[in-house]
């Protein structure tokens, strides 16, 4: 493959290139799956109606939406959060919670994930790249054997990069809104939405919201 001549030809940087994006990203994947990503706290009470986004949204909603307490962990919900059923957590500004980490998405991991999901892109597209780099079809049973783990690690790694693409795409978008995967799936389940004149009423603008998101 290209790398194993770049090895041999002495030419390291490309190979320990792809090593450290490769190891950032399995970084980056603890990181988000074992932090807290935005638990709300007893403590948090006295704060749950002060957020930012709520000043902005709270003129535009009919005086009949209240701020509800869980019924499950009896916490005095802030907007935007959401109870996990597999964390047994309410998160802030929940988006969904992620099978691959284990973890939900939410306030304080969610620019992490989309920053795995950027790393394990160019992993996979490097990955991609390389696998093919080593691959010379021939029609002969013999390629076959001496190829077959090659080519099935060459198209997992085409169904991964396609899933992680549609993923990373997805996230820029609704990011780009300021809405969560979770208020966009059940628009006409959350009272904060159903009561907004807007049928956005957190969209503040796609640089804005991008701004407010990532910085």
């Amino acid at each position: 493959s290209d790398l194993r001549e770049d090895a041999e030809r002495g030419a390291v940087l490309q190979p320990a290139l792809f090593v450290a994006l490769l190891g950032c990203s399995v970084l980056l994947y603890f990181r988000v799956a074992l932090m807290d990503p935005g638990f709300v706290t007893a403590e948090e009470e006295g704060e749950a109606g002060k957020s930012e986004e709520q000043h902005v949204v709270v003129p535009q909603l009919s005086s009949s939406v209240k701020m509800r307490r869980c019924g499950y962990c009896m916490v005095k919900q802030p907007m935007r959060a959401r109870h996990c059923q597999l964390c047994q957590h309410c998160v802030r500004r929940y988006d969904h919670h992620c099978p691959w980490i284990e973890n939900c998405v939410g306030e304080k991991n969610h620019p992490l994930f989309i920053a795995y999901l950027s790393v394990q892109l160019v992993v996979l597209l490097w990955g991609g790249h390389v696998a093919w780099s080593g691959l010379y079809f021939k029609q002969s049973w013999d390629w076959l054997q001496h190829n077959i783990f090659l080519l099935i690690s060459f198209l997992l790694i085409v169904v991964f990069t396609i899933v992680v693409l549609l993923l990373l795409i997805s996230h820029l978008y609704l990011i780009s809104c300021n809405t969560t995967t979770w208020e966009f799936m059940s628009h006409h389940r959350i009272s904060y939405l159903q009561h907004s004149e807007l049928e956005n009423p957190f969209d503040q603008g796609v640089i804005l919201n991008l701004w407010r998101f990532f910085c």
